[in-house]
C-alpha cells in the first residue's frame, strides 16, 4: 500500500516511535492546561489569577530558552531530552498528588504550572534539534508539519476530552493522565540509540555556548531572515488567540461548548493543512507558500471579524488554522536546514524565543486595541496588518541555496605552524585570546570579487566564534591583504574547524584561490608580560597594517 506524501517521514522507525510518543505528551499537555485553568476558578475565581496560570506556562519560555538551547548542544541531546521529562514528570505527580489529597492552594498551583513550563521551555529547542537527524534532508518540512498536525490533532479533542475527564474524576484525574502520558516520551527516548560525535575537545562552557549561539544567529543572514517571517506572521496571527474567547462570549453570545467547537475547528485546520503541504511545497518556493499561508490565515480573521453567526465563524477559524500549521512548518525548516549539528538546539531556541516573543506582545496590543476599537474592529485590523507584513516580509528570502558542486581543485591551503614545545603547556589551559591572521595575494582586476568573498568570510568567522574580524590592505603594495580576526581561546581555536559546513567549506575554498604565494597562516595568543597570564587581546603594529578596507570593519 501506498503511503501519503503527508506521512513519509513516519517510515523512519525511530521518528515514527517518537512523534507517536509526542502525540500522546501533547494530548496529556491540553488535559493539564484544560485542568489546572478550571481548579484555579475555584481555588482563587479572580481574572488576573486565572490568567497568571497560562502566563506561568509562557514564562520559563522568555527565562530559559537560549540557555535550554545551549545545554542541548553542549550535551548529548537524548540524555538531556530524558533529563528534562524527568523534571517535568515529577513536577506533574507532585500536582496530582497534592490534588487528590485536597491540599491544592492557588499558590502551589502556580509553581507547579511554572515548573511544568521549565520542563517544556527546555525541551523544546532540543527536540527540534533531533528532527534532522531521524529523517533525510527531502523529509524534513513535512515532518515539522506532522508535529503540527500532531499537536492541532490533540488540540482539536484535548479541552473537550478534558472537560469530559473534570466531570468524570475532577482536575486530579487530568493531572493523573498527563503525568502518565510522559511515560510514554520517557519510554520512547530510552530506545533510541543515538550516534554520538566525538571532536576530541573539551565540553563548551554554558555562558560561552550561549555566546556561540548568538553569534552564529547574528552571523548567519538565513536564520534572521526566518526569524523576519516568523515574527511577520505571528503578530497578526495572535489576535484571534487574543480574543477569540471574548467574540465567542460578547459577538455571538455563546456559551463554553460552542467557543470549544470553533476553537477546534483551527485544530482541524492544522491537520488539513499539514496532510496538504507536500502538494503545495511540490508547486511553490517556500516564500510562496508562506505568503499562501498568510492570506488563508487572514482570510480566516476577516471572515471571522464579520460574523455574526457560529457557521461562519467556524469557517473563518478553519482557514485560521489552515494557514497556521503550514506557515510555521515552512519557515521553520528554513532556519533548521542552515544550522550546522554543533549550534542547531541554540539557535532554534533563538528563534523561537522571536516567535513567541512576538506571540505575545501580539496578543497584549490586539487585547488593548480591542478595548479601544471593539473586537471585530480589532480582528479586521489585524487581518489588513498580517497582508501589509506579509508584502514587506518578502524582502526576507528564505529559499536555502545548497552548493551542487564541489569547490574547485585547488592546491590545500597551507595550515599554521605548529605550537612551539614550550608554549603547548600554556596553551592547554590558556584563557587569553587568539588572533588569527591570513595574508592573500589579490591583483587589482580581482579586487571586486574578493572584497565580495571577504564579506561573505566576515560572516564565517563570526559563526564559528570570531569576537573580532578586520580586513586590511597594504598601503604600499596593493596587491597585499591580510584577515584578521580573534577567538575566545585557544579551544574555540581548534573547534573552528569542527564548525564549518559543507557550504562554509566551499566559501574557505574560494578565498584559498586568492593566497597565492602568501604567507602562512598565523595564529597568536594574548599573554600579560607581567605575569604570563593570557587575558589581553595582542594588537598588531607592523608597518603593513594601515588602511582596513573599506566597509568591511569589525564582525
Amino acid at each position: 500500500m501506498r503511503v501519503p506524501a503527508a506521512l513519509l517521514p513516519l517510515r523512519n522507525a525511530t521518528f515514527r516511535s517518537l512523534w507517536l510518543a509526542s502525540v500522546v505528551a501533547w494530548l496529556g499537555t491540553w488535559l493539564q492546561n484544560t485542568g489546572a485553568g478550571w481548579l484555579m476558578t475555584s481555588l482563587a475565581p479572580d481574572p488576573l489569577i486565572v490568567a497568571m496560570v497560562q502566563a506561568a506556562t509562557i514564562m520559563p519560555v522568555f527565562l530559559l530558552a537560549i540557555p535550554g538551547g545551549a545545554l542541548a548542544d553542549i550535551v548529548d541531546r537524548r540524555l538531556f531530552l530524558i533529563a528534562t521529562q524527568i523534571w517535568t514528570i515529577l513536577a506533574a505527580t507532585l500536582l496530582a498528588a497534592l490534588t487528590i489529597a485536597h491540599l491544592m492552594t492557588a499558590g502551589w498551583l502556580l509553581v507547579l504550572t511554572f515548573a511544568i513550563g521549565i520542563g517544556a521551555a527546555l525541551t523544546a529547542p532540543a527536540w527540534s534539534a533531533i528532527i534532522p537527524e531521524l529523517v533525510p534532508r527531502e523529509d524534513l518540512v513535512q515532518a515539522i508539519a506532522l508535529n503540527g498536525i500532531g499537536f492541532n490533532l490533540t488540540r482539536a479533542i484535548g479541552p473537550a476530552l478534558a472537560g469530559f475527564l473534570i466531570l468524570l474524576g475532577g482536575s486530579s484525574l487530568t493531572f493523573t493522565l498527563y503525568a502518565v502520558s510522559i511515560l510514554a516520551v520517557i519510554v520512547a527516548l530510552a530506545a533510541w540509540r543515538r550516534g554520538r560525535r566525538f571532536t576530541g575537545l573539551p565540553r563548551e562552557h554554558l555562558v560561552s555556548a550561549m555566546r556561540a549561539g548568538l553569534r552564529f544567529v547574528r552571523n548567519t543572514p538565513p536564520v534572521q531572515y526566518a526569524m523576519v517571517r516568523t515574527i511577520a506572521y505571528s503578530i497578526p496571527a495572535s489576535a484571534p488567540w487574543a480574543l477569540l474567547p471574548l467574540f465567542v462570549r460578547q459577538e455571538l453570545g455563546l456559551g463554553a461548548g460552542m467557543y470549544g467547537l470553533i476553537l477546534g475547528m483551527m485544530g482541524i485546520g492544522g491537520v488539513t493543512s499539514g496532510m496538504l503541504l507536500p502538494m503545495v511545497r511540490g508547486r511553490l518556493s517556500r516564500g510562496a507558500t508562506v505568503v499562501g499561508c498568510t492570506l488563508s490565515s487572514c482570510a480566516g480573521i476577516l471572515v471571522l471579524g464579520l460574523s455574526t453567526h457560529w457557521v461562519p465563524a467556524s469557517l473563518g477559524m478553519l482557514l485560521f488554522g489552515i494557514g497556521w500549521t503550514s506557515a510555521y512548518a515552512t519557515i521553520q525548516a528554513a532556519a533548521q536546514l542552515v544550522c550546522p549539528a554543533w549550534v542547531r538546539a541554540r539557535a532554534l531556541a533563538i528563534y523561537q524565543l522571536a516567535q513567541n516573543g512576538a506571540l505575545t506582545v501580539g496578543s497584549f496590543a490586539w487585547g488593548v486595541l480591542g478595548g479601544e476599537i471593539g473586537i471585530a474592529h480589532t480582528l479586521l485590523t489585524a487581518a489588513a496588518t498580517g497582508l501589509v507584513l506579509a508584502v514587506v516580509a518578502r524582502r526576507f528570502p528564505i529559499e536555502t541555496v545548497v552548493p551542487t558542486s564541489a569547490p574547485r581543485e585547488s592546491e590545500p591551503a597551507p595550515a599554521p605552524e605548529a605550537p612551539a614545545a614550550e608554549l603547548v603547556p600554556l596553551l592547554r589551559t590558556a584563557r587569553g585570546r587568539v588572533m588569527e591572521i591570513v595574508h592573500y595575494r589579490v591583483q587589482p582586476s580581482e579586487r571586486a570579487a574578493f572584497l565580495a568573498v571577504m564579506q561573505e568570510m566576515r560572516h564565517l568567522r563570526g559563526r564559528t566564534g570570531a569576537l573580532f574580524w578586520q580586513l586590511y590592505e597594504d598601503v604600499a603594495h596593493p596587491e597585499g591583504w591580510l584577515e584578521v580576526w580573534s577567538v575566545e581561546n585557544w579551544t574555540d581555536h581548534l573547534r573552528e574547524a569542527t564548525r564549518l559546513s559543507d557550504e562554509d567549506r566551499i566559501l574557505v575554498a574560494r578565498a584559498d584561490a586568492y593566497r597565492r604565494g602568501a604567507g602562512r597562516p598565523g595564529r597568536y595568543l594574548a599573554v600579560d608580560p607581567h605575569d604570563h597570564a593570557p587575558t589581553r587581546e595582542p594588537t598588531v603594529s607592523a608597518p603593513f597594517l594601515r588602511r582596513p578596507a573599506a566597509g568591511l570593519n569589525s564582525a
